[in-house]
């Protein structure tokens, strides 16, 4: 069975994100925000989602690489009867008259390699989800694209015609395509992109040197720190889940959704691996994030929000797009933004904490600390005896779920030390009972005769989610207790292949069809911190294999034939493989450099 694996890398510069498939298109790019109707979006219909495309005549083959330690793609075209060309791909970011340069803007230099290349442009944005095709209309040296809300310019060194009948030409010299949202290019085209593309390379660059990043299986850790980093908004903050939407988690399954949002818990992994490596600004930016919308809310926490905050993100679904190779429905919104889950409190707080206890903060800096403490403990007092949705989102049920209850724990362990370091009694007395009631919901989920923790209170059920235990330390992992549990997730929930289900029971859309990747490196973190080390090296280097052509991991993974399927890529995978070998390195005592 052919395995299969999604043919796109993604460029991105904190204010938009844009998928490049092998074959030259612009297959998923958003404008003007994250969450926004795509401009192109042949990801979910070929016909209805534009093109943007720079193919040669004749049959070819494609080879895709990032330029090293950047997040600019090059895609190189081999052409059948002869020659060859190479597509630079970048959004621009780099740091000017004091702040980030993060333009609504596309630019693909092309550049033939080898003999005399003849190529055919082909740029076709949409709008309102392919419903509308925009106006075209042709300038001296670029072309305007016109719709409803939506106003493009392509600026180029290609013959306008030459694009407007999509008419073959020899790439004789190189030739630069920069499309832009809103505010044209206003300057000179060939050494403004030229300067663009070498000051991208120089941030990207350097952001990674500047990384505290182990030796251990460096280039998979580079690549997914460089792919979390453009999944932040960085205007107000948001880190979102994943750039697509309607990616389904197997074929036929329905179970497709829209990850285009900021939820709370995604965003706690993310922050926490990309402390690990020493980076900072993104903690300080979702603080603010968090901040607005904790000031704004008066009893509990949504899961997920906008990427600007908004709270109401109704679930729509457009009945007239084709769908990822045929998978309906495609929906926009996400219902859960309705559900009770309780473990968010106490993430926010987990989060938070190296501002309050890392020393390379200053401290002073964080206002109204005791109130934002008191507000988040409120938070959990009122809801630590409330069943939930849980991690995995229920739409139809509701129970008192170990992990929901183990982040309030972790979250009321959090508030301690801060109040501690604030000096704040009243707080810490809260926290400490918190963390009391917290353990008692949690040993009401253990099974003294399977010796495990099943997923909730009173259900015979096991869930990878629950391996968390171990590595939050509620458990100490050199107990037989946390090796017991571990014995006991990885007997039912283990794939054949090293692959892990977040559980095996029917949810409200049947019995999952695939692992869930995450739940797969929390595995390899469980086997390192109770110290299975040779499992746990075993196990995450074959768990490398389910990347795709650029080492970017998919939220799913088929265990029969190891295809990706999910929001692709997600950014729980990557956070997934970044925090495994951050603790493997750990507990090998690699170096960490740079």
């Amino acid at each position: 069975m052919e395995r299969h694996t999604y043919q796109t890398g993604i460029i991105g510069n904190c204010a938009f994100l844009a998928h490049i498939n092998k074959n030259t298109n612009v297959d998923w790019l958003c404008w003007p925000r994250f969450d926004s109707t795509f401009i192109f979006g042949g990801l979910l219909d070929k016909k209805k989602g534009g093109e943007f495309s720079i193919l040669p005549e004749g049959e070819y083959s494609s080879h895709q690489y990032y330029q090293e330690n950047t997040n600019i793609l090059i895609t190189e075209i081999t052409i059948k009867s002869g020659g060859r060309y190479r597509i630079s791909d970048f959004a621009p970011r780099f740091y000017q008259n004091q702040r980030y340069y993060k333009p609504l803007m596309l630019i693909r230099k092309i550049e033939a390699i080898d003999g005399s290349p003849r190529i055919r442009v082909k740029c076709e944005p949409v709008s309102e989800y392919g419903k509308t095709r925009l106006s075209v209309n042709r300038g001296s040296n670029h072309i305007q694209y016109l719709g409803g809300n939506e106003s493009m310019r392509l600026t180029t060194n290609i013959p306008i015609s030459y694009i407007f009948d999509e008419h073959a030409f020899v790439l004789n010299e190189s030739k630069y395509l920069v499309l832009t949202y809103g505010e044209p290019l206003e300057a000179p085209l060939n050494s403004t992109a030229e300067r663009f593309l070498s000051e991208t390379a120089r941030y990207w660059q350097t952001w990674i040197k500047h990384s505290s990043i182990a030796t251990f299986y460096q280039p998979f850790v580079i690549r997914s720190a460089l792919a979390l980093k453009i999944h932040q908004y960085e205007d107000t903050g948001a880190i979102i889940a994943a750039s697509t939407t309607s990616l389904p988690e197997s074929q036929g399954s329905g179970r497709n959704w829209d990850y285009r949002y900021c939820w709370l818990r995604d965003t706690y992994y993310v922050i926490t691996s990309l402390n690990h490596i020493g980076h900072f600004e993104e903690m300080e930016r979702y603080f603010s994030y968090v901040t607005d919308i904790s000031f704004a809310e008066d009893f509990r926490y949504q899961p997920l929000y906008g990427i600007t905050g908004q709270k109401t993100l109704t679930e729509q679904i457009l009945t007239d797009l084709d769908g990822y190779m045929g998978n309906q429905p495609v929906r926009i919104g996400n219902q859960a933004y309705e559900h009770i889950q309780n473990d968010i409190y106490g993430q926010v707080l987990i989060s938070m904490l190296p501002l309050y206890t890392d020393h390379r903060f200053i401290f002073s800096e964080r206002k109204d600390s005791a109130r934002w403490v008191d507000y988040l403990l409120k938070k959990i007092e009122k809801t630590i005896d409330e069943k939930d949705a849980g991690i995995w989102e229920f739409r139809n049920t509701a129970n008192i779920h170990c992990y929901s209850n183990l982040f309030q724990w972790a979250g009321a362990c959090a508030a301690e030390k801060i109040a501690r370091t604030i000096e704040n009694k009243g707080l810490t007395s809260r926290a400490i009972l918190l963390k009391k009631k917290a353990a008692k919901h949690i040993e009401s989920c253990y099974d003294p005769k399977r010796k495990v923790y099943t997923n909730s209170a009173g259900s015979p059920n096991l869930d990878a989610s629950t391996l968390q235990l171990i590595m939050m330390n509620y458990l100490d992992p050199a107990s037989k207790r946390a090796k017991d549990h571990l014995a006991a997730l990885e007997k039912e929930l283990k794939a054949s292949n090293g692959l892990f289900y977040r559980y095996l029971y029917k949810d409200d859309f049947g019995k999952p069809k695939t692992t869930f990747l995450i739940c797969a490196f929390w595995y390899v973190e469980a086997l390192a911190a109770v110290g299975r080390m040779d499992d746990a090296l075993r196990e995450f280097e074959n768990l490398l294999q389910f990347s795709n052509h650029l080492l970017l991991f998919s939220e799913d993974v088929d265990e029969t034939d190891g295809s990706q399927w999910g929001n692709f890529p997600q950014a729980y995978s990557h956070v997934g493989l970044m925090n495994a070998a951050y603790r493997i390195a750990m507990k090998l005592d690699r170096p960490i450099f740079l």
